[in-house]
């Protein structure tokens, strides 16, 4: 399995903006072979800025590469824009992707 991470550096004030775009943007994500789940994360408050990270979940490297080549990926991202025109972050996201190479589950727990 692989991890697809980004992480955004949202200016103070601006996080709900943020949070109420990716709420409402269409993904398309399932209808990519090999997506398996996404994540939005509120990370910790620095002086001037929100962190939040994106967290998908791919059965492959090969998947995530799909995704990043296909007609959903351009769909999704061409309706990413901020309509305020005031960019919400400061400098451009991050990517970060991690191939899993051990998982550990608590058996008590129901996925």
């Amino acid at each position: 399995m692989y991890i697809a991470m980004n992480r955004f550096q949202v200016r103070k004030g601006s996080e709900q903006a943020f949070e109420t775009l990716w709420a409402n943007r269409e993904t398309y994500l399932g209808e990519l072979e090999g997506f398996i789940e996404f994540h939005l994360l509120r990370g910790p408050v620095a002086e001037d800025h929100q962190l939040y990270a994106t967290h998908t979940i791919w059965a492959s490297k090969a998947a995530f590469e799909g995704w990043t080549k296909s007609e959903q990926f351009r769909k999704s991202h061409a309706r990413a824009e901020n309509s305020t025109g005031n960019s919400l972050y400061l400098g451009h996201p991050k990517f970060e992707g991690f191939e899993i190479i051990q998982t550990e589950r608590n058996a008590k727990v129901a996925a």
